[in-house]
């Protein structure tokens, strides 16, 4: 498996936007983020979507340069229009005004519509995190996923995610499918034939271990009812609230002539609001350890909460390098060619 230095798969994958009319800092921004996924071992989210958002802007269903813009403010809460831009570019302006708000109100609630996948939502929360407050951050998806006890895409993965400020690692990423969705496309991109029980279900509803019946059917929702009733907050929360698309009105990255035109919705919460300056860093930081010290189960060596896997994953990866997987290589390598970027030599 070819293995690229952080720095370097992040300029190539800059240049890569560049060369499809990306500004050359919102270019390297967005190379930032997806390259983040990569480091803390989430691939599905990292630059395997980087062949889909180039797909998008050349076909004209993802704007190189729009820019997000505030359409207005009330109290803590701020609505922002997308205008089609590339999904991380429109976070950060969300997350910016969710920031300035909470510092300003104790809490900051965004909701932003006309936007573009946007990545791992772990990036954005982490940026809120770093600010000193609770974040939360939640996305609308393409329906590939029915509402329970239907057969038809209405619902997306439709992600939730919760971190916290401070020396705790608990940094919640997760669908409201058993699985995120790019791992069903990325089993199909590789050729793979069999997926899990459990992951995925027919176009008629029924369970299947088939990555091709996946791929053309639907994703299972976590939990049952519960996690269909969980895609369903998300989707009041990011687009009905932002008065975005619905529903089957989203479009999807893989797929082209239509926008995706997802919405999503970000909280920052400043806890010095509840507690004295740091004392929920510090409690926080407890529960964590209280959680950590439980003795483990058979088969385990130790507890781990939400977010250590990845904090582990990133510090080996900052060491040895980002692996990459055959088809990803291919693809950077036939988008350099393509538009003439310098490819980077593999470090293993």
């Amino acid at each position: 498996m070819p293995t690229l230095d952080a720095a370097a798969l992040q300029d190539l994958c800059s240049r890569l936007l560049e060369g499809v009319g990306v500004n050359l800092s919102d270019a390297n921004f967005t190379a930032t983020a997806l390259v983040a996924s990569n480091l803390r071992g989430v691939d599905s989210h990292g630059v395997a979507l980087l062949r889909y958002y180039l797909e998008q802007l050349e076909a004209g269903d993802m704007e190189p340069r729009a820019e997000p813009e505030l359409l207005h403010q009330s109290g803590c809460t701020a609505l922002v229009d997308g205008h089609n831009a590339i999904g991380q570019l429109v976070a950060r302006f969300a997350t910016e005004q969710a920031i300035s708000l909470a510092m300003e109100h104790g809490c900051g609630i965004v909701s932003a519509r006309h936007s573009n996948h946007f990545g791992a939502a772990a990036f954005w929360v982490q940026r809120i995190n770093a600010a000193g407050l609770i974040g939360i951050a939640f996305c609308n998806a393409s329906p590939v996923v029915a509402p329970w006890q239907g057969k038809d895409g209405r619902l997306g993965t439709n992600p939730i995610c919760f971190g916290v400020p401070g020396a705790s690692p608990f940094l919640l990423d997760m669908a409201t499918t058993t699985v995120a969705a790019n791992k069903i496309f990325n089993a199909h991109t590789r050729g793979e034939t069999a997926i899990p029980s459990g992951w995925a279900l027919t176009s008629d509803g029924l369970p299947t271990t088939s990555v091709e019946e996946a791929y053309r059917g639907l994703l299972n929702p976590l939990g049952g009812y519960k996690g269909s009733g969980l895609a369903v907050m998300v989707e009041m929360l990011c687009g009905v609230l932002s008065g975005g698309a619905i529903s089957s009105e989203l479009g999807g990255i893989r797929f082209r002539g239509k926008p995706v035109d997802v919405s999503q919705f970000f909280l920052a919460l400043d806890p010095k609001c509840f507690l004295a300056p740091g004392e929920y860093e510090e409690r926080a930081l407890r529960l964590t350890q209280m959680l950590k010290a439980t003795a483990p189960a058979t088969g385990y060596d130790e507890v781990l909460v939400a977010g250590e896997p990845e904090l582990r994953n990133e510090a080996q990866r900052r060491r040895e390098g980002i692996p990459l997987a055959d088809d990803t290589w291919q693809s950077l390598q036939l988008w350099a060619a393509r538009l003439g970027v310098p490819f980077p030599t593999p470090s293993d």
